[in-house]
């Protein structure tokens, strides 16, 4: 019986042991390495961008391809190491890249930066490990118009798991989940309803390679005026790197 009660000591041990050293491991992945920045660097992907047309009555799912492109190396406003990243867009692959809009990726000791439409968003942050939460859009000025970004918890899941996307097997993947939410009752015609949702997965050693993101309102009618949506969303899948 002390045999067994020490064997299973041991086991115990070496288990723990294990799992603590595995945790350590993930706790010294720095942010940069799910989020490589280098000049020349690009991803393209496919987007899918719904949007609400006809007065809000109707959505339809318009598609693209984008190419997001390391340009240069710069500083933002606080004088620190940042990169211009400068996306193209085109409508099918026989068509011509066409610049559309200038992003900028700052990356420090323990975030990763993301400044599109003057927003800034933490995109990543350390530790890299399951369960981290951090407020994500905390950099923010909502206003009126940004409202709905208010308070998102970002939440690393799937952590250095392999993961399909699109034609892509890649190794080690995190997922970022950012918001998950229902306001009302989407199904009740006569009452006001709003979805939010966000999420996006990162690659080591190549960067954001999904990003399934969807914000709509729904305004029930009144005396003059039918319902309609407001909102828009964004699912980028990546189809090619170098």
């Amino acid at each position: 019986m002390r045999k067994q009660l020490l064997l299973l000591l041991v086991v115990t041990t070496v288990i723990f042991t294990a799992c603590k050293k595995s945790a350590e491991v993930l706790d010294t992945i720095p942010v940069s390495e799910y989020f490589p920045l280098q000049v020349g660097k690009y991803i393209t992907y496919n987007l899918d961008s719904t949007v609400f047309i006809n007065f809000g009555t109707k959505d339809t799912v318009m598609n693209y391809q984008v190419k997001h492109v390391v340009d240069a190396e710069i500083t933002d406003n606080l004088g620190r190491p940042a990169y211009r990243i400068i996306r193209y867009i085109r409508s099918s692959p026989a068509n011509a890249w066409v610049p559309d809009n200038t992003f900028m990726a700052v990356g420090t000791e323990f975030t990763m930066e993301f400044i599109e439409n003057n927003m800034r968003f933490i995109k990543l942050k350390a530790p890299v490990r399951n369960g981290y939460t951090w407020k994500g859009n905390s950099y923010i000025d909502l206003g009126t118009d940004y409202r709905y970004l208010e308070d998102w918890d970002y939440t690393y899941d799937s952590v250095n798991v392999s993961a399909t996307v699109g034609s892509f097997t890649l190794d080690s993947t995190l997922k970022v989940d950012q918001r998950d939410e229902v306001i009302g009752i989407p199904t009740d015609p006569n009452s006001y309803s709003e979805i939010n949702r966000s999420n996006e997965k990162y690659a080591k050693g190549i960067g954001l390679v999904y990003r399934d993101f969807l914000h709509v309102e729904y305004q029930p009618p009144t005396p003059g005026r039918g319902a309609y949506r407001i909102g828009y969303g964004v699912r980028l899948t990546m189809i090619d790197h170098n």
